[in-house]
């Protein structure tokens, strides 16, 4: 699906983020850590590519990570894309990496994608149903992560406990095309007050907590700008959007002499506390869905309709601009999926192997492994379904590959055994080796005997010959 010619892209790459760590470094920005062998930013650019959105703004933290990520770009989108790359300082937030190209969006609607997303949903349809609903704001929300999570350290293993994760918890209007209510961040965990004018004005909410702010936004660039002129707000998604969704109804958007007395310090908006209602038991932990009801005489008008009429529910009282916020929903068959964890890094590269490798853009082949035609590897050495192998590399004799992704030119000696791990490239790994449900950094020497179970070890790292590690990160110091 082609999206109106009008939008334009930021997409925000981030830097050398800390929760990545010991993956990432400074030879090493997040945009550029390899997913099934492939730089991470390659996953939303092609997403755009293949949607005709080709004008873009790429947005990078620090001088170093920006230099290398725009001398990446240069070849490998080359005639293909028309990209800028934008540095910003570190740590700014999403909030302060659009107020850096905020002089540069021109058009109608902005787009913006978060650079860690791994998916295969058209950011065209998107593009669409905010265009179709004249919406402020445009969220695509995917199913929670049912493993790991944002705040979990470890790679994890094919047999660790999976529980589902509470990201968000939103309300939504009967149809499932409207934003009525939005929670993130550490705000989850506390109480919960729903504005009664939202629910009389849909008649009926659905609370869910089970779906996942995927950060792929649809902006009217002139929302946009009016509240990137707001102090203390650093996050679109713990701040700009929960700011936008819950002035819908009495938009300070375009009203800035109603700021002042509408806003709180932290640019929330003061409710009374009669006004409320309270959800704070409403979605408990062990399940995802609560409907709020305001019975009304007559059936519910609905939100659109209730948009068209200014949702002004006092007549005598003159009527407030209004704007609509929009969510998009990814189906059921959908792959979404954000990198923000070294969690995160071993599950997406899993799901590469598995469930969606038909992102990955590569051919599987009668083995269900992808295996480079230059690799060589020794006698009786198998590399099971599930595998990627890159150029280059070669492994010696009785090796065992099986659930893993091994990058380029490593050298992998006699008798190793690797499950359920990420090797990235130019790696040494010495005979009798056993690596399992582990991340294994560039430019790494592995000695013989070692062993490594559940661990990350950062770029240029020594393994001691006969050392045995169990769930540690290990980095240079």
């Amino acid at each position: 699906m082609d999206p109106p010619m009008d939008f334009q892209v930021v997409v925000l790459a981030g830097g050398t983020s800390d929760k990545l760590s010991p993956l990432v470094s400074k030879e090493l920005p997040k945009a550029l850590l390899p997913v099934a062998n492939k730089p991470l930013l390659s996953y939303a650019l092609e997403l755009l590519e293949a949607t005709n959105l080709k004008n873009i703004i790429v947005v990078v933290e620090g001088d170093e990570a920006a230099t290398q990520v725009e001398s990446w770009l240069s070849v490998a989108y080359m005639d293909r894309l028309n990209v800028e790359v934008v540095k910003t300082p570190g740590d700014v937030g999403t909030v302060g990496a659009i107020r850096a190209v905020a002089p540069f969006l021109i058009s109608t609607d902005i787009l913006i994608v978060s650079g860690d997303l791994v998916s295969d949903i058209s950011p065209g349809a998107i593009a669409a149903t905010h265009r179709r609903h004249g919406a402020a704001v445009t969220a695509l929300f995917c199913p929670a992560p049912v493993s790991g999570g944002a705040d979990s350290s470890t790679s994890g293993g094919k047999d660790k406990a999976k529980k589902p994760s509470r990201c968000n918890i939103v309300g939504l209007d009967p149809t499932r095309q409207f934003l009525l209510h939005v929670v993130s961040g550490a705000k989850v965990e506390k109480d919960i007050h729903i504005q009664k004018r939202i629910v009389r004005a849909v008649g009926q909410m659905e609370i869910r907590s089970d779906f996942m702010d995927a950060h792929v936004y649809a902006f009217k660039r002139t929302v946009l700008l009016d509240v990137l002129e707001k102090e203390n707000l650093y996050s679109i998604k713990q701040d700009v959007l929960p700011y936008l969704v819950r002035t819908q109804l009495r938009s300070e958007i375009s009203a800035k002499k109603e700021n002042s007395a509408d806003e709180s310090s932290n640019g929330a908006t003061k409710e009374l506390p009669s006004e409320d209602v309270n959800i704070n038991s409403a979605v408990p932990s062990n399940q995802n869905l609560r409907w709020l009801s305001q019975h009304r005489e007559i059936a519910p008008s609905s939100y659109q309709e209730i948009h068209i009429s200014d949702c002004d529910m006092n007549k005598s009282r003159p009527s407030k601009k209004t704007h609509k916020c929009c969510i998009y929903l990814s189906g059921k068959t959908q792959y979404c999926a954000r990198l923000n964890s070294v969690q995160a890094f071993g599950d997406i590269n899993r799901d590469m192997l598995g469930e969606a490798s038909r992102i990955t853009g590569y051919t599987f082949s009668a083995q269900n492994n992808v295996v480079h035609p230059t690799v060589v590897q020794g006698a009786k050495t198998t590399a099971g379904g599930q595998c990627i192998i890159a150029e280059g590399t070669i492994l010696g004799d009785k090796c065992s590959v099986k659930r893993s992704v091994i990058g380029r030119h490593c050298r992998i000696g006699s008798n190793v055994k690797i499950v359920n791990s990420i090797v990235m490239n130019h790696i040494t790994i010495e005979d009798n080796c056993t690596i399992q449900g582990s991340v294994i950094s560039s430019n790494v020497q592995i000695q013989e005997r070692a062993s490594l179970k559940d661990c990350q070890v950062g770029a240029g790292y020594v393994i001691t010959a006969g050392s045995e590690y169990k769930s540690e990160p290990l980095t240079k110091s």
